[in-house]
């Protein structure tokens, strides 16, 4: 028996508006930054403004007008409030950059005029600051012993003080700790240094020496250690230590085996902007090292030289040599630090903990 089948028009639902909008194109921000440059340098040139940083800051404030503006007309309010941050995160970017580039420029660019192997195998001994010649040597290796003594000294008093903080304190004797250790942030280094001149110097007897500007470097590194080991031992998740002491593992090794491993590159990050700072610090060693021109290789006994005290000497001077010399032992400062930076990002990536399989 056959059956008729009858065939039904097939009902379509009405279609919703879509979801989709308009956008702009990728090369937008792009465009809208060649349009603020061009107009900001119109503008000022315009206005007769010869100072380069009005420009830069009519440029910005025309990036971030225009980038709300064309983005309203495109794709809305909404999304143009989204651009706007964007676009004010990158105009803070570009403000921090340009200074930071601009400074490397021209430290590289005066201080290769005499920075050669002679200059760093040297040192101003019988040469006078008025002539050209001499070197930065006994600059270099008095900094280098300074700077590394009072590392010794501050960064383990300074990493035992943040684990006690965060893995043992809380009570009263921790609180003032870390009272005593935000006031000590703030501590200029001529304090530092008078406080070392009084305590060593003039109560003990002993005379100038770049063990004593290693003591009044590390009084100053200390508290950035404290802070930023702080900060990032709190980072670690507390599940891991869990972990490890539901394991039997006594405490004090989850720490030395699990916390600090973890940590350990923002420690070190930490410990090396303690050390930036105190690099091109000059009034402890106008107190307690007192500068010279000979070679001291020995840093407990007689004046020593450093780099920030070698700049400003020769830089007081005047003549073309010597400031050329003073450009050229900056650029050792900031080579200097640089180096130490990626040795110690590179120790920190060797040493931290292996993610992965």
């Amino acid at each position: 028996m056959s059956h008729a089948i009858q065939e039904r028009p097939v009902s379509v639902a009405p279609r919703r508006g879509s979801l989709s909008h308009a956008r702009l194109p990728r090369w937008t921000p792009a465009a809208v930054a060649a349009f603020s440059i061009a107009a900001g340098i119109g503008i000022g040139l315009a206005a007769g403004w010869h100072s380069k940083v009005q420009w830069g800051m009519i440029a910005g404030l025309l990036f971030v007008l225009t980038t709300y503006a064309v983005t309203t007309k495109v794709e809305g309010s909404r999304q143009a409030k989204d651009r706007v941050a964007t676009s004010l995160v990158w105009v803070c970017f570009v403000l921090a950059v340009i200074p930071l580039l601009s400074l490397a420029w021209v430290t590289i660019s005066k201080g290769m005029e005499v920075l050669d192997v002679y200059f760093l195998t040297h040192s101003m001994n019988g040469v006078l600051d008025t002539e050209a010649g001499g070197g930065v040597y006994h600059a270099l290796l008095g900094t280098i012993e300074q700077v590394g003594i009072a590392t010794l000294i501050a960064a383990p008093i300074g990493l035992l003080t943040a684990v006690y903080l965060v893995e043992y304190g809380g009570g009263k004797l921790a609180q003032a700790v870390t009272f005593f250790v935000d006031v000590m942030t703030g501590i200029p280094s001529i304090v530092a240094g008078l406080f070392i001149l009084a305590t060593w110097n003039l109560m003990l007897g002993f005379g100038p020496s770049g063990f004593a500007g290693a003591m009044a470097l590390a009084i100053l590194m200390m508290p950035v250690v404290v802070r930023s080991t702080e900060e990032m031992l709190k980072l670690v998740p507390n599940e891991l230590r869990e972990a490890s002491l539901a394991l039997g593992i006594p405490k004090w090794r989850t720490i030395l085996k699990v916390v600090l491993p973890t940590a350990i590159g923002g420690i070190t990050t930490g410990v090396m902007l303690a050390v930036a700072r105190i690099t091109g610090e000059t009034a402890p060693v106008l107190l307690l090292v007192f500068g010279t021109k000979l070679i001291n290789p020995n840093p407990f006994e007689g004046a020593q030289s450093s780099l920030p005290l070698y700049v400003y000497e020769q830089y007081a001077v005047g003549t073309d040599a010597a400031v050329s010399r003073a450009w050229a032992a900056a650029l050792v400062l900031i080579a200097f630090v640089m180096i130490l930076n990626l040795v110690a990002r590179g120790i920190a990536r060797w040493k931290a903990p292996k993610t992965g399989r």
